[in-house]
């Protein structure tokens, strides 16, 4: 857990979310009544005590009226075309954190130096181990996911989905949804999260 805190402090999602929030004059309460998310679960987030989920900051960033990339992009970045080398290290790999234990996956951008995008690949890893108590989440947009190998579980409303590498999903992200790892192996999968914004 250590290890996840020192590669979040260096990312400083909370401390850019304190700064998009202060410079548009809103409150944590502000915050909390347009995410929907509570005072002190935003706290925890902007004081780097929590990490959080995809999905909330999806929600965070609507609210704040920036693109999900805002959190993952390290410098001024303008190109129209970039191309991330598999060489190279991309520090935006995290486990979130969701009041209460870890989300049972880690997640990579894929177009982290990308400004002005509005889909977001990432490379998600699902950790067997780590699925007692997955939370659903909903956001406004849309979500696709690859699996690469691995076994994984979609829930998605009442209907729950079973899916193994070379299978996909496309669905409404606003309609409750969660992932977990089935079985016993690492699960891989590319997902993409597109918001209209």
């Amino acid at each position: 857990m250590d290890e996840f805190r020192a590669e979040v402090k260096e990312l400083q999602i909370g401390q850019q979310i304190r700064h998009l929030r202060q410079e548009r004059r809103m409150t944590l309460q502000d915050l909390s009544t347009e995410t929907d998310l509570s005072k002190p679960l935003l706290s925890q987030i902007e004081n780097e005590q929590v990490i959080p989920p995809l999905a909330t900051l999806l929600r965070i960033s609507k609210a704040l009226n920036v693109p999900l990339h805002t959190f993952f992009q390290e410098e001024d970045n303008t190109q129209k075309c970039l191309v991330v080398r598999a060489n190279e290290e991309t520090p935006t790999k995290r486990r979130p954190k969701f009041e209460g234990p870890p989300q049972p996956y880690r997640y990579q951008s894929l177009a982290y130096g990308k400004k002005h995008k509005h889909m977001e690949p990432f490379l998600m890893e699902f950790e067997p181990h780590h699925t007692e108590q997955v939370s659903q989440v909903q956001h406004a947009g849309e979500e696709f996911l690859y699996m690469l190998e691995g076994n994984v579980e979609l829930c998605y409303g009442d209907d729950v989905y079973l899916l193994n590498a070379g299978d996909s999903a496309y669905w409404d992200s606003t309609e409750m949804h969660s992932l977990k790892a089935i079985g016993d192996k690492l699960a891989r999968g590319i997902a993409i999260f597109y918001s209209r914004n």
